[in-house]
């Protein structure tokens, strides 16, 4: 096992294999499962946790760890603790019984129950990369047990010695609605419509029995104690709502206040919604201004409300155009754009409480040498000296040149497998000869041709088509092909090569036009690919990053195990903008980043060689900083920017512009370092076992002596108990 990946941060090495992938090990949370017995131990263990967050309706404090008591790590096996003397403080508490012989580790999580599956939803947890851990019980440990609560450890939630980590968890049943206010998306009367709005979103439990009323009415009462603080108890769902501005410098999600949350002209506000049951669920879209007559302190008045009902919201994103009602008259007001991203959870669950890597990178990880499509593009050189990019055998030259990382792109094919490419559209030839002629080429998406006609097809690359000339002649070498797939590059390279996959989906552009017209469902998308990374990564360290922010927020939300980069535009002329803002400038990629608690972003260097300042925005909040771009195949640019603490820079040709004396990745070379540690370890444990077991001898026989001279004769020595 390669023990790198569990350095900490102090480079000790821990050895903790990645659970089972086996999908028969697997259950689906939606299924209700009974809570599995308690077995008895032989210890009794009391856990004491200080909370200082402040916890939401329905939220509950757990624990899980490393035995059965514990839940063996799954989050639905979870154990509640309670709060002490009665809820009269903060200190939750449990007493367990616990293994005597073994050592066991927990952590704790923030989590909720939905009310009518039971399931557990894990909201945050601690991801320190060693968990907390209970000793092998001693002798003493008796005495420790009999204390009373006010004289055991007490723990702080989150925090470890000064560490604090307290993540977002991931979705294990539930679903998570993101409604997006950007792009001055209100279009109202004159009288109000400069003025500045509060946005207030109310999830609406449309589960319908015998003692509620009709739809009609039910949402008649909603309106009619819309200011109410939690809003009325009998028809609000089970929901979990935040808001998060990135007009805000400080960007992080928050509970929406009474009346809402101001936007702002420009600004980017988004509400992410959980739910346990979508299809039961409407969400009731309130808006609120202030009077211009309004006195201080005075509330600000209801404007207009709409309601999305969740018919509106099958596909897993859309735009949502709708008509915003007068609140008091009940007249049409206006109009108001929502944009809409739903995530589903990546089922049958793969994902346990064990450990998690979302945003951990090591310090020592700094200026890493990233092989862009492993060896370089393959169809912008002039030289010929190229191998194919985005091949096996690309991404092994990288490799054998030292590249710490390799970076690819992925998308699937038509019968959904994820295959190594970058482009979208590729030119198929209609008859398999070296020759190109206008008419025996035909370009199509990547996206309509399954796996085996990717592979039996002579394709050529978008350069080669629309020049028609061939740049490669290599279809008797099987590591040179095209559309490698992802789960061979995962197999075959040096599992010591880190990957950063770039999950390849087509944007809208800023003048409207699409990247290219995709057809698969964003959900489906990103659960093909994420399934094949779980199954075949085994130790490998991967980053998956993105150029759409929504692919960003599924990945991160689907998984618990890998870390999620936001690839940014940046301000540029090389490159059109999109649609999305969030993309288009270092700023707004961090605070999107920090909001949605990504590892960090991966920015355009020609930015930030425009303003080198800009390092520090991610630097400061904690994010990490990748850096992509054309500019990065130079040498002094390659030992600039690692002057300026990037993180890792992702250029061509390796085998050129590295000046690695030795052509190893940093992770090869802490696995040798985590290795001699372990041996040197097990060696002072292994002299000590032998030191102590040589005294032990020695004194044996020299009580032995010191028998045969004071026993009596004719004595038994079994009949004598000496005192030492």
């Amino acid at each position: 096992m390669q023990r790198w990946w569990f350095l900490e941060e102090n480079g000790e090495a821990k050895e903790s294999p990645l659970p089972s992938s086996s999908p028969s090990k697997q259950q689906d949370p939606t299924e209700k499962k009974p809570k599995q017995p308690k077995p008895a131990g032989d210890r009794r263990h009391t856990f004491r946790v200080l909370v200082t967050y402040d916890l939401l309706k329905d939220e509950t404090v757990a624990i899980s760890g490393s035995c059965e008591s514990l839940g063996n790590w799954d989050p639905q096996q979870c154990v509640q603790l309670h709060r002490e003397n009665d809820g009269d403080n903060n200190i939750w508490c449990l007493a367990s019984e616990l293994p005597r012989d073994v050592s066991i580790k927990y952590r704790y999580l923030i989590c909720s129950i939905d009310p009518s599956s039971e399931n557990v939803h894990v909201r945050r947890f601690e991801t320190h990369i060693v968990p907390r851990q209970v000793p092998v019980c001693l002798d003493d440990e008796d005495a420790v047990s009999k204390q009373s609560p006010q004289q055991q450890k007490i723990d702080t939630l989150g925090d470890i010695d000064g560490n604090i980590k307290l993540d977002k968890g991931w979705l294990t049943s539930e679903t998570i609605f993101q409604f997006k206010f950007f792009d001055n998306p209100f279009l109202l009367k004159d009288r109000v419509k400069n003025r500045l709005l509060y946005v207030k979103i109310t999830t609406m439990n449309l589960r319908l029995n015998a003692e509620s009323q009709n739809l009609s009415s039910l949402m008649e009462e909603s309106l009619s104690n819309d200011t109410r603080e939690n809003g009325i108890e009998s028809s609000t769902a089970y929901s979990f709502i935040e808001v998060a501005s990135l007009h805000n410098p400080n960007s992080t999600y928050e509970q929406q206040s009474q009346f809402g949350c101001p936007y702002y002209k420009d600004d980017f506000l988004f509400f992410n919604v959980t739910v346990a049951e979508p299809e039961n669920v409407a969400y009731l879209v309130d808006l609120y201004t202030y009077s211009s007559r309004s006195k201080e302190n005075e509330p600000p008045y209801h404007l207009g409300y709409h309601y999305i009902l969740p018919n509106f919201l099958k596909k897993s994103e859309g735009l949502l155009e709708l008509p915003v009602t007068c609140a008091s008259k009940h007249r049409p007001l206006g109009m108001m754009r929502i944009e809409y991203l739903k995530v589903t959870p990546l089922l049958p669950t793969r994902c346990t409480l064990e450990r998690s890597y979302i945003r951990y990178w090591n310090k020592r990880w700094t200026g890493l040498d990233v092989g862009h499509r492993g060896s370089g593009t393959s169809f912008k050189a002039s030289d010929g000296n190229v191998i194919r990019e985005n091949t096996i055998a690309s991404l092994k030259k990288a490799v054998a040149h030292g590249a710490d990382m390799v970076e690819f792109d992925v998308q699937l094919s038509k019968d959904l497998v994820p295959v190594i490419y970058h482009d979208f559209d590729i030119y198929v030839s209609l008859k398999r000869k070296t020759t190109l002629e206008t008419n025996d080429m035909l370009e199509l998406p990547m996206r309509e041709l399954t796996l085996e006609q990717l592979r039996t097809l002579k394709v050529y690359h978008v350069v080669e088509g629309r020049t028609r000339e061939a740049r490669f002649f290599d279809d008797d070498l099987e590591e040179h092909q095209p559309f490698p797939q992802l789960a061979e590059a995962l197999n075959q390279i040096d599992p010591h090569c880190g990957f950063n996959i770039e999950v390849k989906w087509s944007q809208k552009l800023k003048d409207g036009r699409m990247e290219s017209e995709l057809t698969f469902d964003s959900n489906l998308y990103v659960d093909c690919i994420l399934r094949v990374v779980l199954e075949h990564a085994a130790d490998r360290r991967i980053v998956f990053s993105c150029f759409d922010a929504d692919i960003c927020t599924m990945l991160r939300l689907k998984q618990n195990l890998y870390p999620v980069m936001f690839l940014t535009l940046g301000v540029t002329s090389r490159y059109p903008s999109y649609h999305d803002p969030r993309c288009n400038s270092i700023e707004t990629a961090v605070r999107n980043a920090c909001a949605t608690e990504l590892l960090g972003i991966v920015a355009h260097t020609e930015d930030l060689l425009r303003d080198q300042t800009q390092v520090n925005l991610a630097t400061e909040k904690g994010l990490i900083i990748f850096c992509w771009g054309d500019d990065n195949n130079c040498k002094d640019t390659i030992k600039h920017l690692k002057s300026l603490g990037i993180h890792a820079i992702i250029y061509d040709k390796m085998d050129i512009y590295s000046d690695k004396a030795v052509k190893e990745s940093v992770f090869l070379v802490g696995a040798r370092e985590s290795q001699a540690a372990l041996l040197q370890q097990i060696d002072i444990e292994n002299r000590y076992e032998q030191t102590n077991q040589h005294e032990f001898m020695n004194d044996k026989q020299t009580l032995h002596g010191m028998e045969d001279v004071a026993m009596p004769a004719g004595s038994s020595a079994l009949s004598t108990t000496p005192s030492i």
